[in-house]
């Protein structure tokens, strides 16, 4: 073995990007046999699997249902007898995914291996360099914004179940 490089053993759990890209190969394997699209419809679930795990990523306090995008994104290219095994294992490996972030938020870094920083800004405008609260992203000084940012999902909620009240008159 030469230089720098590290012997890793087969059966050691992978973390960062190799386990992420992972995750999305193993639910296009899932999937690639009932896929009804041909060659294309192969590289578009592929293509939207992995854009899915990597927006799950980098994104996820702002990617609301990842599962159901990736459904939604990729359902076209299965037959019908098909769509619930196709959302039972999109949903099974997300959830899956979603839980391995959430263990290694917990240890201050994200998936890709970099140090967390808090989501909001300071009142200068740089980014918040202080370690973040795993839960919500932002770190104890910034905890006031989880509260707003419920407040504007709630207001948003509202808003879309008035609009369909507002046509029907």
């Amino acid at each position: 073995m030469g230089g720098g490089e590290e012997h890793r053993d087969k059966d050691e759990p992978q973390e960062g990007p190799a386990q992420m890209y992972q995750v999305s190969r193993a639910i296009y394997r899932e999937l690639a046999c009932d896929i009804a699209t041909g060659r294309a419809g192969h590289a578009e679930v592929l293509r939207a699997c992995e854009g899915a795990i990597e927006r799950l990523a980098t994104d996820r306090h702002y990617f609301a249902q990842p599962a159901r995008t990736l459904f939604r994104d990729i359902r076209g290219n299965f037959p019908l007898q098909s769509q619930l095994r196709v959302w039972v294992i999109v949903r099974d490996y997300v959830e899956a995914a979603e839980q391995v972030l959430a263990s290694l938020t917990t240890r201050g870094r994200d998936a890709f291996g970099n140090q967390l920083a808090c989501r909001a800004t300071t009142r200068r405008g740089t980014p918040c360099q202080r370690m973040p609260v795993h839960e919500n992203g932002y770190c104890p000084s910034h905890q006031h914004l989880v509260e707003t940012e419920e407040l504007e999902r709630a207001a948003a909620v509202a808003a879309e179940a008035a609009a369909p009240l507002a046509i029907a008159a």
